[in-house]
Order: C-alpha cells, then structure tokens, then sequence
C-alpha cells in the first residue's frame, strides 16, 4: 500500500529506517518513554506523519533505548549494528565520538575538451610577441581543430571564453584575432601590474625563504653584464620569471590571480622593450637591487623599488611605444 504526505520533502525524508534512526539521534528532545506531539518531536509543529513512518519510529526508539552509547548528535562506534553493513560500508570508519570519516575515493580530475583546448591556446597567446610586428595574428579555427586533435566544437567554445576574458576578438567574416592594445591600455595594465607586484614584493619580504630568495637570484647568475643581442631571448624569458617569482612569493592567492590575466600584454611589452634604449641593462641593474632588498627583509624598500621599476616601464612605453 503506497502512503502519501502532504509534504513531499518529508515522505522523501522518512522512507528508510536509517532516516528515521538519524532523526532520533539528532533530537536532543526527543524522549521515547514519554508521548509526543504530532510531528513525533517536542518542540516541532509540523503536520503528521502516516501511521507508518509513527510506527517505524516507534521500532526504532525501542530499539535505541537499549543502547547507552547513544547521546544526541553523537554516533558511538556500536552503533553501526543499528545503521546496517550497507550504511557501514557507505559511512567508512569512525574515528571517534564527534566525526566520522566517509569511505570515499578520492576524485580524479577530468578536464573537459573545452577547458583543455582553453589552457592550450591561451598558454600560446601568452608566449607569443603580440608587439614585435605590427602585424596582426589571426586564429585559423580549422588548424587549431588539427592541431589540438579535438573537434571544432570545443575550439569554439574556448575561443569564447578567450574572448570574453579580453584575449581575442571576433571580426564578423574575418575570423578571430589575437587581441593587441592601445599604448593607453598598455600603460593602465602596466600600472596596475605595479600596483600588484610591489604589494608582493612587500609580503615576500617577510613570507619568501631564504632558499627561494637565493633561487631569485640564480635567475640572473649567467647575466653577469647586459645581455647581448644573441642571448636577450634567454634575458628575457628570466625577466619574466623574476616577476612572476615575486607575485609567487607573496603567497597571496587573490593577488596572483588578480595578475594573471595582466601577464599576456604586460609579458609582450617587456620582451619588446628590452630591446630599446638599453633597457635590458637598467633592467638586471634594478633587479639586483630589488633582490637586495628583499634579502634584507626590507619590504618598504623592496616595494618602493619593483613600484620604481615598472613604472619605469609604462614611461619607456609611453616614450617609445608604437602603438595606436
């Protein structure tokens, strides 16, 4: 015979004896040798419950009035004779009184096609030279399909969440386009750059080790001069980690990832600006004393000195920049 309740959420509640077990021993009030209001508990008004559910519950307090190592919202180790082998085997172990640790596998990651296809094209962009050519790079969706080995589907969307996020566009019957900024977007990214790296700088005074500070310094070990024209990629892939190190070294999630989506432009400016006015030897100059600073514990100074630094940057931009 099939029972009904004007709560649906209760009849749901209630179909299982374990249900009913863990109501009671969640119930401080509830009292088996004493009648009870409608609802089966003091203190609740709720609607009654079917003869059925009232007898199931009645059953079950009979039978937890018999087990003294049952306190409300505390399940004892004795109690899994109550809850079954199949709630056993579902629940895991009981370490003790106060929690019980599930019998759970740990989770295995499983990327999507999209999410994947996401971090390998934007992991391209970011290690491409947006500003050395003034030319513009257009994604072909069809030999990203290809190159990938994934349909065009998942293609499409990540190209949309790239979009969204401000690193390509969409040109109706053109295709999509690596997005490249204006000089006055450059610089306001550079500048908030600043405004992040040097609060970095600040926090990694006090939080870096010194290990991870002598690995900072190793960056630069083979630089010794400014690097020449056959050795600036290698300057330049260092100067970025340098300022990626810093952001690390902070240990503050929120600001990392505050930074990260500056990186793809900021990360293109630099490698373009190293090459002019002899940047690149200013550049190791300033790193060593930031370096310096740091290895000091002296987080005003090491601040004042990444904020100088970058700064320094959006101005040889605002000077030399060739963009529109």
């Amino acid at each position: 015979m099939r029972h009904t309740c004007g709560d649906s959420s209760l009849n749901g509640l209630f179909r299982s004896r374990r249900a009913i077990t863990e109501l009671w021993i969640n119930t401080s009030d509830l009292d088996c040798g004493k009648p009870q209001d409608k609802y089966g508990v003091i203190g609740l008004d709720r609607p009654a419950l079917p003869s059925f559910v009232l007898r199931e519950l009645k059953g079950s307090c009979e039978i937890m009035s018999k087990r003294p190592n049952i306190r409300a919202g505390v399940v004892s180790p004795s109690t899994s004779s109550i809850l079954g082998a199949d709630d056993d085997a579902a629940s895991g172990s009981i370490g003790d009184q106060n929690h019980i640790r599930l019998g759970i596998a740990p989770l295995v990651a499983n990327p999507s096609l999209r999410d994947l296809a996401y971090d390998a094209i934007k992991n391209a962009i970011t290690g491409m030279d947006i500003y050395g050519s003034p030319e513009e790079f257009r994604l072909d969706e069809r030999q990203l399909s290809q190159d990938l080995g994934v349909s065009r589907t998942p293609i499409r969307e990540a190209l949309t969440i790239l979009e969204q996020e401000g690193f390509v566009r969409t040109v109706p019957r053109r295709g999509v386009f690596v997005v490249r900024l204006s000089k006055q977007q450059i610089i306001e990214r550079i500048t908030v750059w600043a405004a992040l790296e040097s609060m970095a700088a600040y926090l990694a005074a006090d939080r870096a080790s010194a290990r991870e500070l002598r690995m900072l310094r190793k960056l630069f070990e083979e630089f010794e001069r400014a690097p020449d024209s056959e050795h600036m990629h290698e300057y330049s892939e260092a100067n970025i980690n340098f300022h990626q190190t810093i952001i690390r070294l902070g240990d503050c999630q929120l600001l990392a990832e505050m930074s990260a989506n500056l990186l793809i432009h900021v990360r293109a400016i630099r490698n373009v600006s190293l090459r002019q006015d002899n940047r690149a030897e200013r550049s190791l100059s300033e790193h060593m004393q930031i370096i310096d600073a740091l290895e000091a514990r002296n987080g005003e100074l090491a601040a004042q000195l990444v904020r100088q630094h970058t700064l320094g940057l959006a101005a040889h931009v605002d000077k030399h920049g060739l963009f529109s």
